[in-house]
């Protein structure tokens, strides 16, 4: 008898191993460094959000030499995150790139000039020199330029584009009158330096009328074929939506989170708290399914170029609801 329970321990255990060993693995690649701006996935991962969908979910952190479509065009990834306007440029170059779930519903991009420039409103911009991040990130300020019909090759009556760096020295040192934020990040940034509201003007895409969508989740086309991987991200996008909406209700705890992942020991509480705070603001009111106004709106953006229009037609095939129609149902 002990015999028997010994052996159909050892195939019980046998069993469970199996079982172990079925989870399926999943890589995200970040857009930028591990920061609240990704506090879902971390919720989802240490919340056993994941595990619950049988997924093995390893997150890749970004950074300034990372760009997300090269990530996954090597095979480095099977998702990534990445903005709107540099995953379509993406595709009409050839990299097929789909979204398939979009948790932020709002920009949270700005331009944060200083008022001692001289700059009130867009108006003023012509002449100046303004602080623009690049690898993807410029296509949303090139169209607002060529909205205001400003030229950004330094030419007269136009504008100098400062290819920014991932930090805000250039406005507190002078050398330039504008630089890119987020309104969870480098705003506060500038804040923190010494500057004070009442010092600078705030210019958000969204109030311009040339906001794109943000940290949206992109595959390859290809790879949406396979039955066995879509079925992985339908269970990857539920997870994952369950970690922002839960990170949304208690931002706080979040930002912990985040912290207790983020091995490089770089962010600070206090950073993290407030940029999960505006964060929130910003996936709120999506479910992780496309809206497909918001990306129409991206889309007539970015055709908006002038000579030089960010994509050259519109795009056919970038996005699908056939994930998040199953996730969120």
């Amino acid at each position: 008898m002990k015999t028997m329970m010994k052996t159909l321990g050892v195939a019980a255990l046998g069993v469970w191993a199996g079982m172990a060993q079925a989870a399926d693995d999943v890589t995200l690649q970040l857009k930028w460094v591990t920061q609240a701006q990704f506090a879902g996935y971390y919720v989802a991962l240490d919340k056993g959000f994941y595990g619950e969908e049988d997924l093995n979910v390893t997150i890749k952190p970004g950074g300034p030499d990372i760009a997300p479509a090269q990530v996954i065009a090597g095979g480095g990834a099977d998702v990534v995150l990445d903005w709107m306007p540099s995953a379509l440029a993406s595709r009409e170059k050839g990299l097929a790139l789909v979204n398939i779930a979009q948790p932020f519903k709002s920009s949270g991009m700005m331009l944060t000039c200083r008022k001692d420039a001289g700059i009130e409103t867009p108006a003023d911009f012509a002449g100046k020199t303004l602080g623009v991040w690049f690898f993807g990130n410029e296509y949303p300020f090139l169209s607002w330029m060529s909205k205001l019909g400003l030229a950004t090759d330094g030419s007269e009556g136009g504008v100098t584009v400062l290819k920014q760096g991932f930090n805000v020295d250039p406005i507190l040192q002078g050398q330039a009158a504008c630089v890119s934020t987020m309104t969870y990040n480098e705003y506060w940034q500038i804040i923190d330096a010494g500057l004070t509201p009442d010092d600078l003007v705030v210019f958000k895409y969204e109030d311009q009328g040339v906001a794109t969508l943000e940290d949206g989740m992109y595959v390859m086309e290809e790879n949406l074929k396979d039955p066995a991987f879509e079925d992985k991200m339908v269970r990857f996008v539920r997870a994952s939506m369950k970690g922002w909406k839960w990170a949304e209700a208690n931002p706080d705890d979040a930002a912990m989170i985040v912290l207790d992942n983020d091995a490089s020991g770089a962010q600070t509480e206090a950073h993290q708290k407030r940029m999960m705070a505006e964060v929130a603001k910003l996936t709120a009111g999506s479910n992780g399914a496309l809206d497909v106004a918001d990306y129409e709106r991206t889309v007539a953006s970015l055709l908006a170029g002038g000579s030089d229009p960010v994509i050259s037609k519109a795009p056919e095939g970038a996005w699908t609801h056939a994930i998040t129609d199953k996730a969120l149902h």
